[in-house]
């Protein structure tokens, strides 16, 4: 069963871009410059921040259904980042090498299951969520913080 990953539209951050750090700070965010290679997992382009690399930690709301599942959390985006990572059975390394919660939803925003697997049981994981019929769409999150990651919808 194929799927998409997708990272998140750029468009509502880039206001943010170039601000300074008072004015971050007014819209609840804040800039991060990334100490290493692998610690700043960013949401747009699905990758890990370079070292130096700034980024805008803040918090999103990834789960907007109306009800008790509705959720936000902290999150990275590459300030600048412009392009929104979009692949079909294709996984980021940044969710590969990396324990991930998947969270199943129906079509009201239930969870309707959920599982935790490292990231090179992904695909298997995946697959299995979407078998069951009352799975719409799945949310991955980054186990340890449990901050969102990316969006899996099914295709085909």
């Amino acid at each position: 069963m194929s799927f998409r990953i997708s990272g998140l539209d750029p468009a509502p951050f880039q206001s943010l871009y170039g601000l300074d750090d008072r004015s971050l700070e007014a819209r609840n965010a804040l800039r991060v410059i990334a100490g290493d290679d692998t610690g700043y997992p960013e949401r747009i382009e699905l990758r890990a921040a370079r070292k130096g690399e700034a980024l805008i930690l803040l918090n999103y709301v990834h789960q907007p259904a109306p009800g008790p599942y509705r959720a936000s959390h902290a999150m990275f985006v590459r300030e600048g980042a412009t392009v929104a990572y979009d692949a079909v059975d294709e996984l980021p390394d940044v969710i590969r090498t990396r324990h991930i919660s998947l969270r199943a939803f129906d079509e009201r925003g239930h969870i309707a299951d959920a599982l935790l697997v490292p990231g090179t049981a992904v695909e298997e994981a995946v697959e299995r969520l979407f078998n069951r019929g009352a799975v719409r769409y799945i949310h991955a999150h980054y186990a340890a913080y449990g901050c969102y990651a990316a969006r899996i919808d099914r295709v085909g």
